[in-house]
């Protein structure tokens, strides 16, 4: 499936401004908004928080295979998709980045 595609699979993120990423120390090392550009990367992150508690090496695989043809393109033009690159660090480190929710106030 296209990435447009997987994302219509996977819970709504509209409750959330964002999320930080956290190393194992606790430190923030990636944020993720939700506005144009970054939301499809929220969603596929919020559902591999959601889903495997982290984002593990496993984790990172499936998102992965979300963001389908993107993957491909970021293996070809490093740095061009941070997002798609981050996951790809971790399956080679196999590191782990926990999630915090950035929660919408209206």
């Amino acid at each position: 499936m296209a990435f447009a595609d997987n994302l219509k699979q996977l819970p709504p993120v509209s409750h959330l401004s964002g999320l930080d990423l956290l190393d194992e120390r606790g430190a923030t090392v990636a944020s993720i908004d939700n506005k144009p550009g970054q939301a499809g990367s929220l969603a596929v992150y919020n559902f591999l928080g959601q889903h495997f508690g982290a984002i593990t090496p496993l984790a990172a695989q499936t998102g992965l295979e979300l963001y389908a043809e993107h993957t491909d393109d970021a293996r070809a033009n490093p740095g061009k998709h941070p997002n798609i690159d981050r996951l790809l660090a971790l399956i080679e480190s196999g590191a782990r980045l926990s999630v915090k929710h950035r929660f919408s106030v209206d």
